[in-house]
């Protein structure tokens, strides 16, 4: 069902959907790399040609796996096809008021997905779990506007342009930073490219995905050489979309992350002008429903525990994990191994502090004019009572 929208929120959820449209038009191709039946898939049943009202939001696609490789649990024989919508009678545990729990990943792949280590926790309790892919953060973030996803994993950027627009979402705990976080991310141009600084791009075309973590990311960029965003011509593509054009040679210059990076490093086909290391940013998140987290706080604290355990096994096992990958993401084991080098693993609790820095980012983009109003993040947080209850004492709380 879709929320009513008060009049004087349109033109922001306007905005934030017009940030969306060329997401949305390839988001086919990235949920090719899902495997999934015809009847579990959702089709676009709007024109993304047409009109776009504060009222009429394009519905997004939803799928669910149906087919995972049984390397790590062989028990666990299939992820679960079942529809929130059909679920007859909620679980029985304490603190967990649903059968099921859907969960958006990017087009980026998810280890947690990969391992299955949510359902052998999850599915003793009756709860299910249901995966859909998106091309990028604002996808699965305008998936969670409508409902059709209870969390998933985003950068800094995505829930501030989905709270401008009035979703109804809480961050639910953040990922982990050190010095070396964003190395996996960078500002990029063809090899033969004039171009040899990030002050070079004044006037040029520079693609990437709006709303995303790339945009804050360039934002900074621009702003540390003395440039403004109105210095250069912004195309907003999907990394899915833009890979195979940027490797063509047709894109000037492309903001993008990994594997989408790693790829085209080892191809040769990419020149690094500046990587996303030191850009100030207080990282991804974990982020739900506002009412999905309030009723089902038990759920949560096991998701965390999951995610944060297998995220430390990959940290002190990037061979091993490298390798598991893979066979998921189809590409060369040298690019895995790149991608896993100068990946960040871990959570963190969500704490005054980062939420005093996930504000300035939202002030940031607020100043350069991409937010028509100011918006306080605390708004989108639960109450330390309720973090209480889903943070396990194993993650970190700084």
């Amino acid at each position: 069902m879709i929320a009513t929208v008060k009049p004087q929120d349109q033109n922001i959820l306007r905005r934030f959907k017009l940030l969306l449209v060329p997401g949305l038009l390839t988001l086919v191709t990235s949920l090719t790399l899902v495997s999934c039946k015809a009847e579990n898939q959702e089709v676009l049943t709007q024109s993304l040609t047409s009109k776009i009202s504060g009222t009429n939001i394009p519905r997004v696609f939803k799928v669910s796996d149906t087919k995972i490789d049984e390397v790590l649990d062989p028990e666990i024989s299939e992820i679960s096809k079942v529809s929130a919508t059909k679920i007859a009678q909620a679980s029985k545990t304490p603190g967990i008021k649903t059968n099921v729990i859907r969960v958006g990943y990017q087009q980026a792949g998810d280890l947690v997905r990969i391992t299955k280590v949510l359902e052998k926790r999850l599915n003793p309790l009756g709860v299910k779990v249901e995966w859909a892919q998106f091309a990028q953060g604002p996808q699965l973030m305008e998936a969670m506007n409508v409902g059709r996803i209870d969390i998933g994993s985003v950068g800094e950027t995505p829930p501030i342009f989905a709270q401008a627009a009035g979703a109804q979402i809480v961050y639910i705990v953040g990922s982990r930073q050190t010095k070396e976080s964003g190395k996996g991310s960078a500002i990029v141009v063809p090899p033969n490219s004039p171009i040899k600084s990030v002050k070079d791009i004044k006037g040029k075309t520079v693609v990437f995905q709006k709303a995303s973590a790339s945009h804050y990311f360039i934002l900074r960029a621009l702003e540390e050489v003395g440039l403004k965003y109105s210095d250069i011509k912004v195309q907003s593509l999907p990394n899915v979309e833009a890979a195979s054009a940027f490797l063509q040679g047709k894109i000037p210059v492309w903001v993008t992350g990994d594997p989408h990076l790693a790829r085209a490093e080892k191809e040769g086909k990419a020149r690094i002008l500046r990587n996303a290391k030191g850009i100030n940013s207080p990282g991804g998140y974990y982020v739900g429903i506002k009412q999905f987290a309030i009723d089902n706080p038990k759920l949560l604290r096991i998701v965390i525990e999951e995610i944060d355990k297998i995220q430390k096994w990959a940290q002190a096992h990037p061979k091993e994990t490298a390798a598991l990958v893979a066979q998921y993401q189809k590409l060369p084991p040298d690019v895995m191994d790149l991608v896993i080098s100068r990946r960040t693993y871990g959570l963190r609790a969500i704490s005054p502090a980062l939420i005093k820095d996930q504000q300035r980012v939202a002030d940031y983009f607020y100043k350069n004019g991409l937010l028509p109003k100011p918006i306080k993040v605390q708004e989108a947080m639960l109450t330390p009572q309720q973090y209480a209850e889903i943070n396990p004492p194993t993650i970190s709380q700084k």
